[in-house]
C-alpha cells in the first residue's frame, strides 16, 4: 500500500514538471515570436532638420561703395635734362634722391667757359651787322642828296631847253643852240635815273644790314638763352628723383640728369568696367565729380586721402576693357607716385534696398526664407549691387523676413530647419507657460514620464539651460499636451 502511495505521488510529481516546462517552453517560444515580429517592423522614418544662419531683412537706405584699384601719379612731372654739353661744375646740396628743392632754387651748373665764348663772338657778329647798317644808311643819305642834284639839274636843262625853243620859234635863235640844249637836257635826264637806280641799291643795303642786324641779335639771345640754361633751377616746388650725376660728370646735349615731382600734386588713375562706368553715366549724360577715397595699406596701418574725379580716359587702350578714369586727391600725405591703392567711390544712394551676405542670394537670383512652419521657401530678388562679400538687393519681396544667410547644396525649398540662436525654443514654444502656450494639460503616467525624461538627458543637441526647463515641466504632475506630443515625434513614437 505504501509502495503504491510512493509510486503515485512520484508519478504527480513528474507529470507536474513536465507540465511546468511546457509552460516555460510556451512562454519562451511566444517571446521569442513577438521579438522577431517586432525587429521586423520597419524603422519609422524621422525628418531631418537643418540648422541654418539667418539674416532679418529691414528695407533701409544704402549708399553703394564702388572698389576698384589704381596707382597713384603726380600732376606736376618736370624731366630735367642737359641744354647743351658740358661738365657739371656746381651741385646743389639736396641733389640726391628724394631731395627736396624750392622754386628757383639753383639744382646744378655746367661749366658756361664755352657758352660764355660763344656769347661774346654772337655780341661781336651783333656789333659788325650794326657798323654795317650805319655804313648803308649813310649811303643811302648820299644817294638821296645825288638825286636831288640831278634833278635840279634836270630842271636847269629843261629850263635852258625850253628857252632856245622860244628864240627859235621868234627867228632869233639858232638850230644849233636848240640842239645842244636838247642833248644837254636828254643828258640831265639820264643822270637822274642813274641816281634813282643808286638809291634803289642804298636802300637795300639798308634792308639788308638791318636784317643782319636781326640775325645776329637773335644769334645774341640764343647764346645768352644758352648760357643762363647752364644754370638749372627748380620750376617749382618739388623733390628730385631718378637722379644721376656727380661734380666732375661730362653731360651730353639734352641728356636727362633728374626729374622734379611736386609730391602735394597728386592722382590716382583706376579702372572701372563698362557695366560700372554705364552705371555711373545714366540719367546724367556725363562723369559726375563722385568723391573718393584711397587707401595704402602699409603694414596694416591704412593712409587715407580724399579727392573727387575730375576727367576720364579719351579713348580705350588697345587689348583694354571698361573706363580709366582720374581723381585728384585734396590730401595725400604720406602718399608718393606709384603707390598702388585701393579706391572706393560712393554712388548714389539707393531707397528701400538690403545688404545681404553674398552667400545667401544663389546664382538664379533667389534667396531661401523662412516660412512660419520653420520651413524653407525661395524667393526671387532684384541684385542691384555687390560689392565685396555682400549684396544689395531690392527689399520689397523679402521685407520683414529671415533670410538664410548662407546657403549649402543640402538646403532647398521645403526643407526644415532650426534657426541658430533660436535654438528648440520654437519648436518648444507652446510648452512655455512663460508664452501663454499651456492651453491644453496631460496626466502621465510613469512609464511615460520616465521614458521622456531618458530621451531628454540624453539628446545633446538640447542646451542644458533648455534640458533642465523641459525636465522640470515633465516633472510636474501636468504637462502640457503640445510638449508631450512634439517630444514623442522626435522620439518617432
Amino acid at each position: 500500500m505504501r509502495f503504491l502511495r510512493r509510486s503515485l505521488t512520484g508519478l504527480f510529481l513528474v507529470a507536474l514538471t513536465v507540465a511546468l516546462l511546457l509552460a516555460a517552453g510556451f512562454r519562451f517560444y511566444s517571446a521569442v515570436q513577438e521579438r522577431l515580429a517586432a525587429e521586423s517592423l520597419p524603422p519609422q522614418g524621422q525628418e531631418r532638420q537643418f540648422a541654418v544662419n539667418v539674416v532679418e531683412v529691414t528695407p533701409t537706405t544704402l549708399t553703394p561703395v564702388l572698389t576698384s584699384y589704381g596707382s597713384v601719379q603726380a600732376r606736376r612731372t618736370l624731366e630735367l635734362r642737359a641744354p647743351a654739353a658740358g661738365r657739371i661744375v656746381d651741385l646743389a646740396e639736396m641733389f640726391e634722391e628724394g631731395g627736396a628743392v624750392r622754386a628757383g632754387e639753383v639744382i646744378l651748373r655746367i661749366d658756361p667757359a664755352e657758352a660764355s665764348a660763344a656769347l661774346r663772338v654772337a655780341e661781336a657778329d651783333l656789333l659788325e651787322a650794326q657798323a654795317g647798317l650805319r655804313d648803308a644808311e649813310r649811303a643811302l643819305s648820299i644817294a638821296e642828296d645825288d638825286l636831288a642834284a640831278a634833278r635840279a639839274q634836270l630842271d636847269l636843262r629843261t629850263s635852258a631847253l625850253n628857252r632856245q625853243q622860244s628864240l627859235l620859234d621868234r627867228g632869233i635863235g639858232s638850230s644849233l643852240s636848240f640842239e645842244d640844249a636838247a642833248l644837254a637836257e636828254a643828258s640831265a635826264r639820264q643822270s637822274v635815273l642813274s641816281k634813282r637806280q643808286a638809291l634803289a641799291d642804298a636802300q637795300t643795303a639798308v634792308d639788308t644790314a638791318r636784317t643782319d642786324v636781326l640775325r645776329a641779335e637773335i644769334d645774341r639771345d640764343e647764346m645768352q638763352r644758352t648760357l643762363d640754361d647752364m644754370t638749372v633751377t627748380a620750376a617749382f616746388d618739388g623733390v628730385l628723383s631718378e637722379v644721376s650725376g656727380a661734380m666732375g660728370t661730362l653731360l651730353s646735349g639734352n641728356e636727362q640728369f633728374a626729374t622734379l615731382i611736386a609730391p602735394g600734386d597728386l592722382e590716382v588713375a583706376f579702372r572701372i568696367s563698362t557695366e560700372q562706368y554705364a552705371r555711373l553715366v545714366v540719367d546724367r549724360g556725363a562723369l559726375p565729380h563722385m568723391p573718393v577715397s584711397a587707401t595704402l595699406d602699409v603694414s596694416g596701418l591704412d593712409l587715407v586721402a580724399t579727392g573727387k574725379v575730375v576727367r576720364e580716359s579719351a579713348a580705350v587702350a588697345a587689348g583694354q576693357t571698361g573706363r580709366m578714369l582720374y581723381a585728384r586727391l585734396d590730401d595725400a600725405a604720406g602718399f608718393r607716385p606709384g603707390d598702388f591703392v585701393t579706391v572706393r567711390i560712393e554712388e548714389p544712394m539707393l531707397d528701400e534696398v538690403a545688404l545681404l551676405p553674398a552667400t545667401a542670394v544663389a546664382a538664379n537670383g533667389t534667396v531661401l526664407a523662412v516660412t512660419a512652419q520653420s520651413r524653407l521657401e525661395e524667393v526671387r530678388v532684384e541684385t542691384l549691387r555687390r560689392q565685396g562679400d555682400d549684396v544689395i538687393v531690392a527689399a520689397t519681396p523679402v521685407a520683414g523676413r529671415q533670410i538664410v544667410a548662407e546657403r549649402s547644396p543640402l538646403l532647398g525649398a521645403g526643407i526644415r530647419v532650426r534657426i541658430n540662436g533660436a535654438e528648440t525654443q520654437t519648436e518648444l514654444r507652446a510648452g512655455d507657460p512663460a508664452d501663454g502656450g499651456a492651453a491644453e494639460m496631460v496626466t502621465l503616467t510613469e512609464e511615460q514620464r520616465v521614458r521622456l525624461i531618458d530621451f531628454v538627458e540624453s539628446n545633446s543637441r538640447m542646451p542644458e539651460e533648455m534640458r533642465v526647463r523641459v525636465r522640470e515641466q515633465l516633472a510636474a504632475e501636468e504637462v502640457p499636451a503640445d510638449l508631450v506630443t512634439r517630444l514623442e515625434e522626435r522620439m518617432g513614437s
